[in-house]
């Protein structure tokens, strides 16, 4: 969909359960910074910066499909997912693009309850974890970061994505004369 992209994620990076602090209720503690081997993740985009062609990223194959796309080969874009990306030092200033998904309770709780993964959620893990954490990083995005889009997650799919999309290319267009890359 967009040329030249690789995408970096988050979830890559966690550490092994045997590795990941338990609370005194006796939750893993999977939704802080702790839990992941950051250094590695900032040691990939580095090296994804410093030669975005020859990357270990996953890479979507170029697809100049729409006529917004012509003359963007010489900018390359990397897509970082996760769930705290913007409340980690290291990577403050690396970001173009900063985008943060909005959900109200009742619908994070159901998706969460409907998603199959390991390890899965132990019972009151949501309430006593995960929405907290939320709260927390939500809170202290507001306080702290700049230039953030919030985005409101009960929109669909299909909104979301022609969003971030038609944001993207408006940078790639201010970006392309610059052969720079794309963060976001």
């Amino acid at each position: 969909m967009l040329p030249n992209c690789d995408i970096i994620s988050q979830d890559d990076f966690f550490k092994p359960e045997s590795e990941v602090e338990t609370d005194e209720r006796g939750f893993k503690l999977y939704d802080v910074l702790d839990a992941l081997y950051m250094d590695e993740m900032v040691k990939s985009i580095h090296d994804w910066i410093k030669s975005p062609t020859s990357s270990g990223a996953g890479t979507e194959k170029p697809q100049n499909t729409c006529d917004n796309l012509k003359n963007t080969e010489d900018v390359y874009i990397l897509i970082v997912e996760g769930f705290l990306l913007y409340n980690y030092e290291p990577l403050n200033d690396l970001w173009n693009r900063r985008y943060f998904l909005t959900l109200p309770y009742e619908e994070c709780k159901r998706r969460r309850s409907t998603r199959v993964y390991q390890p899965a959620d132990t019972p009151g893990y949501f309430d006593g974890h995960v929405w907290p954490m939320y709260l927390k990083y939500k809170n202290e995005l507001e306080e702290n970061a700049s230039n953030v889009v919030y985005l409101d997650g009960t929109k669909s799919q299909e909104e979301l994505l022609s969003f971030v999309y038609s944001d993207t290319m408006q940078e790639l267009k201010k970006l392309r004369e610059g052969n720079q890359q794309v963060t976001a």
